[in-house]
Protein backbone atom coordinates (compact mmCIF):
# COMPACT_ATOMS: atom_id res chain seq x y z
CA UNK A 1 0.00 0.00 0.00
CA UNK A 2 1.04 3.46 -0.87
CA UNK A 3 2.49 5.66 1.75
CA UNK A 4 1.99 9.09 2.95
CA UNK A 5 3.86 11.64 4.81
CA UNK A 6 2.83 14.56 6.73
CA UNK A 7 4.91 17.63 7.68
CA UNK A 8 4.45 20.77 9.98
CA UNK A 9 1.32 19.13 11.52
CA UNK A 10 0.32 20.58 14.91
CA UNK A 11 -1.33 17.22 16.23
CA UNK A 12 -4.42 16.25 17.91
CA UNK A 13 -3.64 12.92 19.45
CA UNK A 14 -7.37 11.95 20.37
CA UNK A 15 -6.41 12.89 23.86
CA UNK A 16 -4.12 15.50 24.99
CA UNK A 17 -5.43 19.16 24.97
CA UNK A 18 -1.76 20.21 24.65
CA UNK A 19 -1.11 19.69 20.83
CA UNK A 20 3.04 19.25 19.83
CA UNK A 21 3.61 21.53 16.75
CA UNK A 22 5.76 21.00 13.95
CA UNK A 23 5.40 17.21 13.70
CA UNK A 24 6.11 14.74 11.19
CA UNK A 25 4.03 11.76 10.80
CA UNK A 26 4.92 8.73 8.13
CA UNK A 27 2.16 5.99 6.63
CA UNK A 28 2.93 3.13 5.81
CA UNK A 29 0.75 -0.26 5.00
CA UNK A 30 -2.30 1.21 6.42
CA UNK A 31 -1.22 2.57 9.60
CA UNK A 32 1.10 4.92 11.45
CA UNK A 33 4.68 3.96 11.42
CA UNK A 34 5.98 7.19 12.64
CA UNK A 35 5.08 10.28 14.65
CA UNK A 36 8.50 12.39 15.00
CA UNK A 37 9.36 16.19 15.96
CA UNK A 38 12.09 15.78 13.28
CA UNK A 39 11.96 15.40 9.51
CA UNK A 40 11.32 11.89 8.09
CA UNK A 41 12.46 10.00 5.12
CA UNK A 42 9.96 8.12 2.79
CA UNK A 43 10.19 6.52 -0.58
CA UNK A 44 10.74 9.30 -3.47
CA UNK A 45 6.98 8.46 -4.55
CA UNK A 46 5.31 9.32 -1.70
CA UNK A 47 2.44 12.00 -1.76
CA UNK A 48 3.43 14.85 1.35
CA UNK A 49 1.02 16.90 2.89
CA UNK A 50 2.30 20.26 4.61
CA UNK A 51 -0.01 20.34 7.31
CA UNK A 52 1.29 24.27 8.17
CA UNK A 53 -2.04 26.20 9.60
CA UNK A 54 -3.90 22.98 10.16
CA UNK A 55 -4.59 20.23 13.20
CA UNK A 56 -3.54 17.02 12.23
CA UNK A 57 -6.24 14.30 14.66
CA UNK A 58 -7.76 11.37 14.17
CA UNK A 59 -10.52 10.30 12.26
CA UNK A 60 -13.98 10.86 13.52
CA UNK A 61 -15.81 8.36 15.03
CA UNK A 62 -19.79 7.96 15.25
CA UNK A 63 -21.06 5.17 17.51
CA UNK A 64 -24.43 5.07 16.87
CA UNK A 65 -25.86 5.22 13.14
CA UNK A 66 -28.28 3.11 11.24
CA UNK A 67 -27.10 2.72 7.86
CA UNK A 68 -30.42 0.99 6.58
CA UNK A 69 -32.81 3.62 8.13
CA UNK A 70 -33.68 5.21 4.86
CA UNK A 71 -37.11 6.57 6.49
CA UNK A 72 -37.68 8.65 9.78
CA UNK A 73 -41.42 5.99 9.63
CA UNK A 74 -39.44 3.08 10.94
CA UNK A 75 -42.50 1.03 10.22
CA UNK A 76 -42.30 2.05 6.41
CA UNK A 77 -38.87 0.86 6.20
CA UNK A 78 -39.46 -2.79 5.86
CA UNK A 79 -41.78 -2.29 2.79
CA UNK A 80 -38.83 -0.33 0.71
CA UNK A 81 -37.10 -3.29 0.09
CA UNK A 82 -33.55 -4.20 0.13
CA UNK A 83 -32.26 -2.46 -2.57
CA UNK A 84 -33.95 0.97 -1.37
CA UNK A 85 -32.20 0.41 1.71
CA UNK A 86 -28.89 -0.09 0.21
CA UNK A 87 -29.67 2.77 -1.48
CA UNK A 88 -29.71 5.04 1.62
CA UNK A 89 -26.95 3.51 3.15
CA UNK A 90 -24.47 4.00 0.39
CA UNK A 91 -25.49 7.93 0.14
CA UNK A 92 -25.50 8.28 3.79
CA UNK A 93 -21.83 6.12 4.61
CA UNK A 94 -20.74 8.65 1.48
CA UNK A 95 -21.52 11.25 3.20
CA UNK A 96 -20.31 10.11 6.39
CA UNK A 97 -17.19 9.78 5.03
CA UNK A 98 -16.72 13.61 3.55
CA UNK A 99 -18.06 14.69 6.92
CA UNK A 100 -14.71 12.76 8.42
CA UNK A 101 -16.22 10.10 10.04
CA UNK A 102 -13.58 7.27 9.35
CA UNK A 103 -15.40 4.85 11.69
CA UNK A 104 -19.10 4.06 12.31
CA UNK A 105 -20.72 1.55 14.71
CA UNK A 106 -24.54 0.49 13.26
CA UNK A 107 -26.26 -0.56 16.45
CA UNK A 108 -29.29 -2.02 14.74
CA UNK A 109 -29.97 -3.44 11.45
CA UNK A 110 -26.69 -3.47 9.99
CA UNK A 111 -24.90 -6.74 8.80
CA UNK A 112 -21.94 -8.60 7.18
CA UNK A 113 -23.08 -8.23 3.69
CA UNK A 114 -22.45 -3.78 3.72
CA UNK A 115 -19.71 -4.75 6.20
CA UNK A 116 -17.94 -6.99 3.17
CA UNK A 117 -18.95 -4.27 0.25
CA UNK A 118 -17.28 -1.38 2.19
CA UNK A 119 -14.47 -4.15 3.00
CA UNK A 120 -14.04 -4.66 -0.68
CA UNK A 121 -14.51 -1.07 -1.64
CA UNK A 122 -18.18 -1.63 -3.42
CA UNK A 123 -18.97 1.32 -1.32
CA UNK A 124 -16.99 4.32 -0.48
CA UNK A 125 -17.23 4.80 3.35
CA UNK A 126 -15.92 4.59 7.10
CA UNK A 127 -14.61 1.56 8.82
CA UNK A 128 -17.91 -0.19 9.73
CA UNK A 129 -18.86 -2.29 13.06
CA UNK A 130 -22.58 -3.08 13.26
CA UNK A 131 -24.04 -5.02 16.19
CA UNK A 132 -27.17 -6.91 13.58
CA UNK A 133 -30.57 -6.94 14.76
CA UNK A 134 -31.48 -5.57 18.26
CA UNK A 135 -32.53 -7.49 20.48
CA UNK A 136 -36.39 -6.70 21.81
CA UNK A 137 -38.88 -8.26 24.02
CA UNK A 138 -42.76 -8.49 22.69
CA UNK A 139 -44.18 -5.60 22.59
CA UNK A 140 -40.93 -3.69 22.91
CA UNK A 141 -38.99 -0.97 21.55
CA UNK A 142 -38.20 -3.59 18.55
CA UNK A 143 -41.32 -4.47 18.02
CA UNK A 144 -42.79 -1.98 15.61
CA UNK A 145 -46.34 -3.61 14.89
CA UNK A 146 -49.12 -1.36 15.36
CA UNK A 147 -51.70 -1.90 18.17
CA UNK A 148 -54.31 -3.00 15.68
CA UNK A 149 -52.37 -5.98 14.38
CA UNK A 150 -53.12 -9.60 15.96
CA UNK A 151 -50.15 -11.52 16.92
CA UNK A 152 -48.27 -13.74 14.74
CA UNK A 153 -45.21 -16.37 15.33
CA UNK A 154 -44.25 -17.17 12.46
CA UNK A 155 -40.95 -15.56 10.61
CA UNK A 156 -41.16 -12.48 8.61
CA UNK A 157 -39.36 -14.58 6.02
CA UNK A 158 -41.94 -17.36 6.11
CA UNK A 159 -39.81 -19.77 7.98
CA UNK A 160 -41.54 -21.76 10.77
CA UNK A 161 -40.16 -21.45 14.18
CA UNK A 162 -38.06 -18.61 13.56
CA UNK A 163 -38.45 -15.61 15.70
CA UNK A 164 -40.81 -12.72 14.47
CA UNK A 165 -38.21 -9.85 12.85
CA UNK A 166 -38.12 -6.71 10.77
CA UNK A 167 -34.99 -4.68 9.42
CA UNK A 168 -33.87 -3.57 12.53
CA UNK A 169 -34.98 -6.22 15.51
CA UNK A 170 -35.67 -9.58 16.53
CA UNK A 171 -38.24 -10.50 18.87
CA UNK A 172 -36.77 -12.80 21.48
CA UNK A 173 -38.33 -13.70 25.09
CA UNK A 174 -37.29 -15.85 27.73
CA UNK A 175 -33.50 -16.64 28.78
CA UNK A 176 -33.55 -19.69 26.44
CA UNK A 177 -34.68 -17.42 23.00
CA UNK A 178 -32.48 -14.46 23.76
CA UNK A 179 -29.45 -16.83 24.24
CA UNK A 180 -30.08 -18.05 20.95
CA UNK A 181 -30.46 -14.69 19.37
CA UNK A 182 -27.78 -13.59 21.11
CA UNK A 183 -25.22 -16.40 19.39
CA UNK A 184 -27.27 -16.03 15.62
CA UNK A 185 -26.16 -12.72 15.91
CA UNK A 186 -22.67 -12.80 16.93
CA UNK A 187 -22.79 -15.95 14.37
CA UNK A 188 -23.01 -13.16 11.60
CA UNK A 189 -19.88 -11.51 12.48
CA UNK A 190 -22.03 -8.82 14.53
CA UNK A 191 -19.08 -7.01 16.86
CA UNK A 192 -21.58 -6.28 19.44
CA UNK A 193 -24.69 -7.35 20.73
CA UNK A 194 -27.32 -4.17 21.34
CA UNK A 195 -30.78 -4.76 23.16
CA UNK A 196 -34.22 -2.71 24.04
CA UNK A 197 -33.89 -2.30 27.65
CA UNK A 198 -36.99 0.45 27.63
CA UNK A 199 -39.59 2.38 25.65
CA UNK A 200 -38.33 4.71 23.05
CA UNK A 201 -39.98 7.05 20.37
CA UNK A 202 -40.41 5.45 17.48
CA UNK A 203 -42.05 2.58 18.27
CA UNK A 204 -45.84 2.27 18.14
CA UNK A 205 -46.75 0.58 21.80
CA UNK A 206 -44.60 0.89 24.06
CA UNK A 207 -44.44 3.61 26.78
CA UNK A 208 -40.93 5.41 26.99
CA UNK A 209 -40.99 5.15 30.47
CA UNK A 210 -41.14 1.30 30.46
CA UNK A 211 -38.44 -0.73 31.26
CA UNK A 212 -37.69 -3.53 29.53
CA UNK A 213 -36.33 -7.40 29.90
CA UNK A 214 -36.08 -9.35 32.80
CA UNK A 215 -32.78 -9.22 34.73
CA UNK A 216 -32.34 -13.25 34.09
CA UNK A 217 -32.94 -12.07 30.37
CA UNK A 218 -30.31 -9.27 30.64
CA UNK A 219 -27.54 -10.92 32.18
CA UNK A 220 -27.70 -13.92 30.24
CA UNK A 221 -27.48 -11.70 27.13
CA UNK A 222 -24.26 -9.96 28.44
CA UNK A 223 -22.68 -13.27 29.13
CA UNK A 224 -22.83 -14.61 25.76
CA UNK A 225 -21.23 -11.40 25.06
CA UNK A 226 -18.45 -11.81 27.62
CA UNK A 227 -17.79 -15.36 26.29
CA UNK A 228 -17.33 -13.96 22.71
CA UNK A 229 -15.38 -11.08 24.18
CA UNK A 230 -17.68 -8.85 22.97
CA UNK A 231 -20.16 -6.51 24.87
CA UNK A 232 -23.87 -5.76 25.62
CA UNK A 233 -25.20 -2.46 24.40
CA UNK A 234 -28.84 -0.47 25.21
CA UNK A 235 -31.11 1.58 24.15
CA UNK A 236 -32.36 3.36 27.31
CA UNK A 237 -34.00 6.74 27.66
CA UNK A 238 -35.45 6.69 31.68
CA UNK A 239 -32.54 6.78 34.48
CA UNK A 240 -34.47 3.58 35.49
CA UNK A 241 -33.57 1.54 32.58
CA UNK A 242 -29.98 3.09 32.13
CA UNK A 243 -29.18 1.84 36.16
CA UNK A 244 -30.45 -1.19 35.66
CA UNK A 245 -28.62 -2.13 32.82
CA UNK A 246 -25.50 -1.24 33.74
CA UNK A 247 -26.30 -2.93 36.87
CA UNK A 248 -26.66 -6.22 34.62
CA UNK A 249 -23.25 -5.75 33.09
CA UNK A 250 -24.33 -3.98 30.03
CA UNK A 251 -21.33 -1.55 29.12
CA UNK A 252 -22.65 1.18 26.65
CA UNK A 253 -26.05 2.79 27.40
CA UNK A 254 -27.74 4.26 23.90
CA UNK A 255 -29.28 8.06 24.46
CA UNK A 256 -29.98 8.44 28.52
CA UNK A 257 -31.81 10.96 28.01
CA UNK A 258 -33.77 11.63 30.85
CA UNK A 259 -30.94 10.48 33.04
CA UNK A 260 -30.61 12.08 36.52
CA UNK A 261 -27.87 13.35 38.37
CA UNK A 262 -27.66 9.92 41.32
CA UNK A 263 -27.94 7.63 38.08
CA UNK A 264 -24.95 9.77 36.33
CA UNK A 265 -23.09 8.71 39.18
CA UNK A 266 -23.55 5.23 39.41
CA UNK A 267 -22.51 4.90 35.58
CA UNK A 268 -19.64 6.85 36.30
CA UNK A 269 -18.67 4.67 39.28
CA UNK A 270 -19.16 1.72 37.34
CA UNK A 271 -17.11 2.91 33.90
CA UNK A 272 -19.59 2.05 31.89
CA UNK A 273 -20.34 4.64 28.54
CA UNK A 274 -23.14 6.49 27.61
CA UNK A 275 -24.23 7.23 23.93
CA UNK A 276 -26.34 10.65 23.94
CA UNK A 277 -27.91 11.07 20.31
CA UNK A 278 -29.17 14.92 20.32
CA UNK A 279 -28.68 15.09 16.91
CA UNK A 280 -31.55 12.86 15.69
CA UNK A 281 -33.95 14.53 18.93
CA UNK A 282 -33.84 18.32 17.37
CA UNK A 283 -34.02 16.78 13.90
CA UNK A 284 -37.00 15.28 14.47
CA UNK A 285 -38.56 17.88 16.65
CA UNK A 286 -38.07 20.51 13.83
CA UNK A 287 -38.89 18.41 10.79
CA UNK A 288 -40.48 15.38 11.72
CA UNK A 289 -44.02 16.63 11.01
CA UNK A 290 -43.34 17.49 7.53
CA UNK A 291 -41.13 14.06 6.65
CA UNK A 292 -44.14 11.81 8.03
CA UNK A 293 -42.95 10.86 11.40
CA UNK A 294 -45.95 9.51 13.18
CA UNK A 295 -47.53 11.44 15.39
CA UNK A 296 -47.64 9.14 18.62
CA UNK A 297 -43.82 9.39 18.00
CA UNK A 298 -43.89 13.31 17.37
CA UNK A 299 -45.46 13.14 20.51
CA UNK A 300 -42.70 11.16 22.23
CA UNK A 301 -40.24 13.07 20.74
CA UNK A 302 -41.30 16.29 22.57
CA UNK A 303 -41.64 14.58 25.60
CA UNK A 304 -37.93 13.90 25.59
CA UNK A 305 -36.54 17.13 24.19
CA UNK A 306 -37.01 19.43 26.54
CA UNK A 307 -34.51 17.10 28.89
CA UNK A 308 -31.92 16.05 26.57
CA UNK A 309 -29.44 18.74 27.01
CA UNK A 310 -30.12 18.83 31.02
CA UNK A 311 -29.02 14.75 30.68
CA UNK A 312 -26.02 15.83 29.33
CA UNK A 313 -25.03 18.57 31.94
CA UNK A 314 -25.80 15.42 34.48
CA UNK A 315 -23.18 13.45 32.31
CA UNK A 316 -20.84 16.56 32.27
CA UNK A 317 -20.84 16.34 35.98
CA UNK A 318 -20.90 12.89 37.26
CA UNK A 319 -17.42 12.21 34.87
CA UNK A 320 -19.20 9.52 32.52
CA UNK A 321 -17.72 8.46 29.93
CA UNK A 322 -19.64 9.59 26.79
CA UNK A 323 -19.22 8.97 23.23
CA UNK A 324 -20.46 10.40 19.89
CA UNK A 325 -23.19 9.29 18.19
CA UNK A 326 -26.38 10.49 15.98
CA UNK A 327 -29.07 8.43 15.43
CA UNK A 328 -30.12 10.09 12.22
CA UNK A 329 -33.09 8.27 10.53
CA UNK A 330 -34.13 9.50 6.37
CA UNK A 331 -33.34 12.36 5.32
CA UNK A 332 -32.33 13.80 8.45
CA UNK A 333 -28.47 11.79 7.96
CA UNK A 334 -27.10 15.04 6.92
CA UNK A 335 -27.24 16.79 10.05
CA UNK A 336 -24.78 14.25 11.33
CA UNK A 337 -21.81 16.92 12.26
CA UNK A 338 -24.97 19.07 13.88
CA UNK A 339 -24.12 16.81 16.95
CA UNK A 340 -21.24 19.01 17.38
CA UNK A 341 -23.01 22.05 17.96
CA UNK A 342 -25.35 20.66 20.09
CA UNK A 343 -23.03 19.21 22.61
CA UNK A 344 -21.09 22.83 22.45
CA UNK A 345 -24.01 23.75 24.90
CA UNK A 346 -22.56 21.77 27.56
CA UNK A 347 -19.06 20.48 26.56
CA UNK A 348 -15.59 22.08 26.03
CA UNK A 349 -14.28 21.32 22.25
CA UNK A 350 -11.51 19.17 23.92
CA UNK A 351 -14.39 16.67 26.11
CA UNK A 352 -16.29 16.64 22.45
CA UNK A 353 -12.97 15.87 20.57
CA UNK A 354 -12.59 13.31 23.20
CA UNK A 355 -16.01 11.69 23.24
CA UNK A 356 -15.85 11.40 18.82
CA UNK A 357 -11.95 9.72 18.91
CA UNK A 358 -10.35 8.54 22.24
CA UNK A 359 -13.07 7.64 24.09
CA UNK A 360 -15.71 6.07 21.89
CA UNK A 361 -12.31 3.58 20.72
CA UNK A 362 -12.40 2.68 24.01
CA UNK A 363 -15.86 2.12 24.50
CA UNK A 364 -15.85 -0.48 21.16
CA UNK A 365 -12.84 -2.22 22.45
CA UNK A 366 -10.29 -0.95 20.12
CA UNK A 367 -8.31 1.43 22.20
CA UNK A 368 -5.14 2.34 20.72
CA UNK A 369 -6.16 1.05 16.81
CA UNK A 370 -8.57 4.07 16.00
CA UNK A 371 -9.17 6.91 17.16
CA UNK A 372 -5.71 8.10 18.49
CA UNK A 373 -2.66 8.92 16.92
CA UNK A 374 0.20 6.98 17.89
CA UNK A 375 2.53 4.46 15.97
CA UNK A 376 0.71 1.05 15.33
CA UNK A 377 -2.47 2.42 15.07
CA UNK A 378 -4.62 2.37 11.85
CA UNK A 379 -3.81 5.77 9.78
CA UNK A 380 -7.47 7.15 9.79
CA UNK A 381 -6.62 11.40 9.79
CA UNK A 382 -8.09 14.82 9.67
CA UNK A 383 -6.00 17.45 8.12
CA UNK A 384 -8.31 20.36 9.83
CA UNK A 385 -8.04 23.45 8.49
CA UNK A 386 -8.08 25.72 11.70
CA UNK A 387 -7.80 24.68 15.57
CA UNK A 388 -11.36 22.34 16.38
CA UNK A 389 -9.81 22.84 19.88
CA UNK A 390 -10.57 26.20 20.14
CA UNK A 391 -13.61 26.19 17.34
CA UNK A 392 -15.57 23.23 17.38
CA UNK A 393 -17.54 24.45 14.95
CA UNK A 394 -14.86 23.57 12.01
CA UNK A 395 -15.68 20.17 12.51
CA UNK A 396 -19.72 20.90 12.53
CA UNK A 397 -19.52 21.75 8.57
CA UNK A 398 -20.04 18.77 6.86
CA UNK A 399 -15.74 18.46 6.02
CA UNK A 400 -15.94 22.23 4.42
CA UNK A 401 -12.98 22.50 6.77
CA UNK A 402 -11.40 18.83 6.18
CA UNK A 403 -7.98 19.66 3.89
CA UNK A 404 -7.40 16.34 4.39
CA UNK A 405 -9.05 12.53 4.92
CA UNK A 406 -7.18 9.75 5.63
CA UNK A 407 -9.03 6.45 5.69
CA UNK A 408 -7.02 3.25 6.75
CA UNK A 409 -4.00 4.88 4.76
CA UNK A 410 -6.13 5.60 1.43
CA UNK A 411 -5.81 9.43 0.70
CA UNK A 412 -9.98 9.87 -0.06
CA UNK A 413 -9.49 13.78 0.46
CA UNK A 414 -6.88 15.95 -0.17
CA UNK A 415 -7.33 19.53 -1.09
CA UNK A 416 -4.05 21.46 -1.72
Amino acid sequence: MNSLLFKNARVFDGTNADCADGMWLRVADGLIKELSATPLVAPDDTPVVDCAGGTLMPGLIDCHVHAFASDVAVAKIDAMGDAYRTAHAVRMLGHALDCGFTTVRDIGGGNHSLWRALADGLVRGPRYLYSGKILSMTGGHGDMRPIEERPRYESVCGCAGSPLANTFAVIADGVDACIKAVREELRQGAHCIKIMGSGGVASPTDPIWMNQYREDEIRAIVNECTERRSYASAHCHPASAVRRCVDFGVRSIEHGTLIDDDTARFVAERGAYIVPTMAIIFALVEQGRSLGFPPQSQAKVEQVFGQAIAGLDAMRRAGVKVCYGTDLLGRTYTDQCREFTLRSEVFSPVEILRQATSTAAEMLMMQGQIGCIAPGAQADLLLVDGDPLKDIGLLAANGRHLRAIVRGGELVKHAA
